[in-house]
């Protein structure tokens, strides 16, 4: 490692979306451990708050916005609390159902969030960046049903195949100004809310069955994926995914 080519991000600001709990979670502890100061935003207050006594207890600097990232009003009030160095995207859901009982509010619902609500976040923090000349990372986060397919999962599926296309367009267009793009694709991930499913034994085997390395990922795998996007360490990549998939997509 050079000297130049580091995880340092002192000076630096991050804003991580859906940050009260999981993925969100573990990314804003990540980057805040290595000095970036942190805008947390989700919507719960309260979680915010949980995590922010965590950094601050560790040394670390952030600050909360508790938001719904549905509202566009709360997405464009992101540009007064910017400019950023950092986005993590990482705000979205799911809703598993069959594709012939896949309802119209439960399609709007995913579509809004994972497509609509990540894509115009990504576009208020990569305006900060151009109008303030900072060369940037924009990291949005997919999922390995970004690159294939899931049972259950067809509106899922579509949200992060979309999200796959637009990180890459916006990484063409950002690239003459120094802004890099790319996406992280977590396997299934053991967190409070998948812990559940992943313990149904016919689920839970599923899933094993399905990941060579043998076992599912952590909120850290993601997080340390996270943090190589972030810093100089990744300064010529850009347009890439990122698969913390233990080689789901490989088979």
């Amino acid at each position: 490692m050079t000297e130049e080519k580091k995880f340092e991000l002192s000076g630096q600001r991050a804003l991580v979306t859906g940050a009260g709990r999981g993925i969100g979670k573990a990314c804003a502890k990540c980057l805040a451990s290595v000095g970036a100061e942190v805008v947390l935003t989700a919507r719960s207050e309260e979680q915010l708050e949980k995590v922010l006594d965590q950094i601050i207890e560790s040394g670390g600097k952030a600050s909360v916005y508790a938001a719904d990232l549905l509202a566009m009003d709360a997405v464009y009030n992101l540009s007064n609390l910017g400019p950023f160095n950092i986005l993590v995207n990482n705000a979205g859901s799911n809703i598993p159902e069959h594709f012939c009982e896949v309802t119209e509010e439960s399609f709007d619902n995913v579509i809004d969030l994972n497509v609509k609500s990540a894509f115009f976040v990504a576009q208020v923090v990569a305006r900060g960046m151009l109008e303030s000349g900072i060369k940037g990372s924009i990291i949005n986060i997919s999922s390995q049903m970004g690159i294939v397919g899931g049972r259950k999962r067809t509106v899922y599926c579509a949200s992060k195949h979309a999200m796959e296309g637009f990180s890459k367009s916006m990484a063409l267009d950002l690239a003459e100004n120094g802004i890099r793009v790319n996406t992280v694709c977590p396997t299934f991930v053991e967190t409070e809310l998948t812990k559940p499913f992943l313990a149904e034994k016919e689920f839970g085997d599923y899933v094993l069955s399905r990941i060579p390395l043998g076992h599912v990922g952590q909120t850290e795998d993601v997080a340390d994926a996270v943090l190589f996007l972030a810093s100089d360490m990744s300064k010529m990549v850009t347009g890439s995914a990122i698969k913390v998939d233990g080689g789901w997509t490989a088979v």
